[in-house]
């Protein structure tokens, strides 16, 4: 029954009273909300459309609309504006769907110098490619244009997120046989023989750490003062000497480090790394090694002098972009933590020296990195 027919009762649950009350006491809810809520409230409780006015100051054909609306569609109706387009809208869903396309295209694949679109950039190109793709509309749109086209479609077009693709079809393979090392290593952690293995085996975690920057001081450093400096004050300009590359391995049954600390990575690098590695351990032992696919690694060289070592060394690789894999990512993380941090030299023979010292000190306690799940089935 609508209101002009007569005088329509609009009945309120108390739990829409309630609301209603809230809202009109609101002093955050919007205006015409709470002028709303206000009439709906005087209409159930039988106030003349004449007296909500004088009371509340409102237009009536407002109390008039707020009311129909409840009485028809219900109170939420009442208390909210109708969305309605008053024309079509000038900018057509093929318009925007031509924005899209391009924002989604490479600026330089359209010819341009730029790698990624700039707001500005791209409505530029909009508004000059509009009139001759056939968007005439199009042809004076600005940035707050083209920003609202992008967001309805939830598009950055200038902004790049990183990902790993992997790019080794045998990843899991690979991944597998790593943690079935590791497995087998926490399986026999007091011993690297038992009845089943008559032949000793050890298991060693090699990799390089290339790039370690050789820093020199401009001014010494200034020690801390009990009282004016509570830390070392260090002058911000420094002197670059160079880099070295650190080749290491662990033990995984003992956590002994070996390393060299070369100028190069090279295969010569690594096999003097394999030299020593194999001087350690007893003649008659296998030396299972934990390692990627570095060229050095598998080199003309390095597979020379493996030939010359037969039965002796056993290569367990890691899969590509895996190197997360490798325990002794764990020592070169201590190693970075610990005496390599902060560290400023006076030549790449001191940062030598230092380098082949704080392993020594590892070395003197030894820390033996354990791989502590073996969910091969969720890996």
């Amino acid at each position: 029954m609508g209101r002009k027919s007569g005088r329509a009762v609009l009945e309120l649950s108390d739990e829409q009273k309630a609301k209603l009350s809230g809202l009109a006491a609101s002093r955050t809810a919007p205006v015409r909300e709470v002028e709303r809520a206000k009439v709906l409230l005087k209409y159930a409780q039988g106030l003349s459309i004449s007296e909500i006015h004088r009371q509340l100051g409102v237009s009536r054909p407002m109390i008039y609309k707020c009311i129909d609306k409840a009485l028809a569609a219900g109170v939420q109706a009442g208390l909210k504006d109708a969305y309605h387009r008053p024309h079509a809208p000038e900018i057509s869903d093929e318009a925007k769907a031509w924005v899209v396309s391009i924002a989604c295209t490479k600026p330089k694949e359209l010819g341009l110098a730029a790698e990624l679109w700039s707001i500005s950039a791209l409505a530029r190109y909009v508004s000059e490619q509009a009139q001759r793709s056939g968007f005439a509309r199009l042809a004076g749109a600005g940035k707050s244009t083209v920003w609202r086209i992008l967001d309805e479609n939830q598009l950055k077009p200038h902004k790049i997120t990183y990902y790993l693709e992997r790019r080794d079809p045998d990843f899991d393979r690979k991944m597998h046989e790593v943690l079935m090392v590791y497995r087998d290593v926490a399986l026999y952690t007091e011993g690297a023989v038992h009845e089943g293995r008559p032949t000793p085996m050890y298991t060693v975690s090699v990799d390089e750490k290339p790039g370690v920057q050789a820093i020199g001081l401009t001014a010494p450093d200034l020690p801390p003062a009990p009282g004016k400096a509570p830390t070392v004050s260090r002058d911000y300009e420094y002197v670059r000497h160079g880099t070295v590359s650190i080749l290491a391995g662990i033990d995984l049954h003992t956590g002994h480090v070996f390393a060299q600390v070369e100028d190069r990575h090279r295969s010569r690098e690594f096999i003097a790394l394999l030299r020593s590695i194999d001087a350690y351990y007893p003649p008659e032992a296998i030396i299972r090694v934990v390692l990627d696919n570095h060229s050095s690694h598998i080199s003309k060289e390095t597979m020379a002098y493996l030939a010359t070592r037969p039965g002796r060394f056993e290569y367990v690789h890691t899969p590509t972009h895996g190197s997360w894999l490798n325990l002794i990512e764990c020592a070169f993380s201590k190693m970075a933590r610990t005496f390599l941090r902060h560290i400023r030299v006076a030549s790449i023979a001191e940062l030598k020296a230092r380098i082949l010292k704080g392993i020594g000190e590892m070395n003197a306690a030894p820390v033996v990195f354990r791989w502590k799940k073996f969910d091969l089935e969720g890996a």
